[in-house]
């Protein structure tokens, strides 16, 4: 069945009478499945005003404009039930208009507990917008959200109040549910990483000279393919205009250490997410790492990121706990290395 008799009320042949959409039809259009439109429509009563011969679905133009309300509404995180309701209003008041764009429809508060697909608790409600939408694999509707969010709030917000929440409870209820939710969890970090790293676009060293302080590295340690933190901090330093080198993940040692030498960092990043792949030599390593003429030699300072550092004693290390303390001091770092205007 084609696109077409979504939208000709006439259906495929002109002047034909016409009986309605299938519920498949319905549900590839929508990016939903079959089971998901007949479980609305028996808990929230949103089913098709036509059933052919008593038994088989056959949706209208107005059904269709119903559910396509319901499907925004879920998207910007209401709760279905809510959103049922929104959508229901809304087909029979059409002047009405759509329920608000933030998807609040008269809650007042930006926060829902209602139980969604994910176990996502006393979340945004932006976190269950973009959780449904990504459980739906919703590819369109899951970037836009994170473009949106990070245009709206800026990106240390975007990334600790949305972001991260949202690819918590997707990986908990990976977890939880065998091999289920992994294609969620990719798609989802794939899209997060797309809109950071669009963020994170470099615009040049924004004046860095050979004699002023050297950008910010960030890498991985051996061992380390979780780089969306990483991707987040860039994405940070961008919006500071600061320049950086990423490296990504598993970075070998001797290539760090021979990056490190040639670039003359202001700051090293070295990132961490288990206890087994966290290396307090190599930081060490970096950290005495000099360059620079006798008398004027010089060492970046050395941030260590991420969970697998829990316990690892560090002196002269930073260890900022959040996002924002990390920008904080990368670029208190960063200035610290610039050259005094009076010398």
């Amino acid at each position: 069945m084609g696109e077409s008799e979504l939208s000709d009320p006439r259906g495929p042949v002109s002047g034909r009478p016409w009986t309605g959409v299938t519920t498949g039809a319905l549900a590839r259009r929508l990016g939903v499945s079959p089971s998901t439109l007949r479980s609305w429509d028996r808990r929230y009563g949103v089913g098709p005003a036509v059933r052919a011969d008593g038994r088989h679905r056959r949706w209208t133009p107005q059904d269709v404009a119903m559910l396509e309300e319901m499907c925004r509404l879920t998207s910007a995180g209401v709760p279905p039930a809510e959103a049922a309701r929104a959508a229901k209003e809304a087909s029979a008041h059409p002047a009405t208009g759509p329920a608000p764009a933030d998807g609040r429809t008269g809650t007042g508060g930006r926060r829902s507990r209602a139980a969604g697909a994910l176990p996502l608790g006393d979340a945004r409600q932006e976190c269950r917008g973009l959780a449904r939408a990504a459980v739906r694999l919703d590819a369109p509707a899951v970037e836009d959200r994170l473009t949106s969010l990070v245009e709206q709030y800026g990106l240390v917000v975007a990334w600790e109040e949305v972001m991260v929440p949202t690819l918590h409870a997707v990986g908990r209820k990976w977890e939880s549910s065998g091999d289920r939710y992994v294609e969620v969890e990719h798609l989802l970090s794939w899209h997060v990483s797309t809109v950071l790293r669009r963020a994170a676009r470099p615009a040049g060293d924004f004046g860095a000279g050979a004699c002023g302080p050297g950008p910010v590295v960030l890498a991985c340690v051996p061992g380390e393919q979780h780089t969306l933190p990483l991707e987040a901090l860039d994405a940070g330093l961008a919006e500071l205009a600061l320049p950086t080198r990423m490296f990504g993940g598993a970075v070998p040692v001797e290539a760090l250490a021979a990056a490190v030498r040639r670039l003359g960092p202001s700051a090293v990043v070295l990132w961490s997410q288990a206890r087994s792949t966290a290396s307090l030599p190599l930081a060490r390593h970096i950290a005495g790492t000099h360059w620079g003429v006798k008398g004027a030699r010089r060492r970046p300072a050395v941030l260590l990121g991420g969970p697998g550092w829990a316990g690892h004693q560090a002196p002269g290390m930073l260890r900022p706990p959040d996002l924002r303390d990390a920008l904080a001091a990368l670029a208190g770092a960063y200035d610290a290395g610039e050259p005094d205007p009076g010398t």
